[in-house]
This record gives structure tokens, sequence and C-alpha cells, in this order.
């Protein structure tokens, strides 16, 4: 399994595998620098959970997006809208923001923008049959589930986000994860986005993830437009 977060230096993947005593074991954690490495260092994973738009409405509007922004409460704010497919080729803010509002009658969210060279490299590389293995997941959904439908209470950045956050890993994974550091390229907050992710592709795996929606929309390219948890 494996979890996939967008960094600084390209691409947060952790990797994870059930231990044979409870919980699941950390594999390795590395900075890779576009999706099409991704894709490679997971070819093997049975599921890989990615946080990044997969699937891409004509109007920018999913219904993945809403029902995420409902569970997380407080945290909503980051689950950022997905772009409409129509803007995704825009070379800067104020052209795909224009763009948007003519369109579609709104704007695009300036942190929407800031993501999507990522989206536009994962939107290229990504198919249907590919889906079966590689979804698109949100980190503060996952730890939300994580703490048993619970909202957190604090933002991810803070120091009492971080220890919340890494109490809860500590609970799915095998021995403690303190002593993980980030690789060169990536935020703490990076690495425990990816491992909340990797928890969610073991749960994939397993067969108990939950898809928002849970008859997924799907997109012109008939890829499926869900947030799995």
């Amino acid at each position: 399994m494996a979890g996939v977060d967008g960094c600084r230096g390209g691409w947060l993947v952790v990797t994870a595998q059930t231990s044979p005593t409870d919980g699941l074991a950390l594999g390795e954690a590395v900075v890779l620098a576009d999706f099409s490495a991704v894709l490679a260092l997971t070819s093997a994973c049975a599921a890989v959970a990615v946080d990044i738009p997969i699937g891409l409405s004509a109007d920018g509007r999913r219904r993945a997006d809403f029902e995420a922004r409902r569970r997380v409460g407080p945290r909503r704010s980051s689950v950022f809208p997905a772009p409409a497919r129509t803007i995704l080729d825009g070379a800067d803010y104020e052209t795909a923001n224009a763009r948007s509002k003519a369109l579609h009658g709104r704007g695009v969210q300036r942190q929407t923008f800031n993501i999507l060279p990522k989206i536009r490299e994962a939107d290229l590389s990504m198919t249907p049959i590919l889906q079966a293995r590689i979804v698109e997941s949100h980190p503060e959904v996952c730890f939300w589930a994580l703490r048993g439908e619970v909202h957190l209470q604090h933002a991810k950045r803070r120091r009492e986000g971080e220890a919340e956050r890494l109490t809860l890993l500590e609970s799915v994974y095998d021995g403690s994860i303190r002593g993980l550091r980030p690789p060169r390229g990536a935020a703490r907050d990076d690495l425990y986005d990816a491992c909340v992710l990797a928890w969610t592709a073991a749960r994939l795996a397993a067969g108990t993830a939950v898809h928002l929606p849970a008859e997924a929309e799907r997109d012109e390219r008939g890829l499926r437009m869900e947030i799995v948890y």
C-alpha cells in the first residue's frame, strides 16, 4: 500500500504493509519529482491513495468535494474545490480566474490554482483502469475517520495539530513512528498526511474504505470523481 501527498519537492510517497503482529508497518518515505515516477514506484502496490483531484467536472462542481467538506466540519477549508476541466491549462491565475468567472459564474480559489500543475500531471497519467487501485483521498477526511468520525481540534501545522495527528497515526502503525523524519523536499505535515493516506490505501485493499459519494460521478474521460477514506 502507499499514500501519496504533494510536497515542495514534488510527490511524497509513503509505503506500508500489513504487520504480522498488529496494525501497519511503515516502509519507505521518498520524494519523487514527477507523477510518472510515483506510478512506477507503486506499480506493485495493491492500493494507493493520493491527495490530488482525480476526475474533473466540466463546471468545477463535484459531489465528492461537497460531501468531504461536510464531514470534516471545522476543517472544511482544507478541502479545496477541484478545478473545472475548462481551466486546467490556465497559464496564470488571472487568466484562469477570468475564464472560470466567464464560463461558470465564479472564480477559482488561489489554493486550487497553486496545485494546478500537479492536477494536470495526475490527470495526464490517470485512467479508469488505474482507478481500480489508485484513488483520490484527502488527509483531513482520513484523520477524521481515524479519530472515529470526530472532528480534529487543531490545524495540522500547529504544534498541537502535529501532536494530535501523530497520536492517531501511532494507533494504527505497529511500533512508534515518532522517530520518522520527512525526507528532503517534504515537511512534517506532508509526512503525516502521506502516512494517513497509506492507512486509507490499506482500507481500500481490505475492502473497508468508504467512497464519497457512494455512487461516483464520472467525468468526460470516464474517471470516477470521488474521495475515498
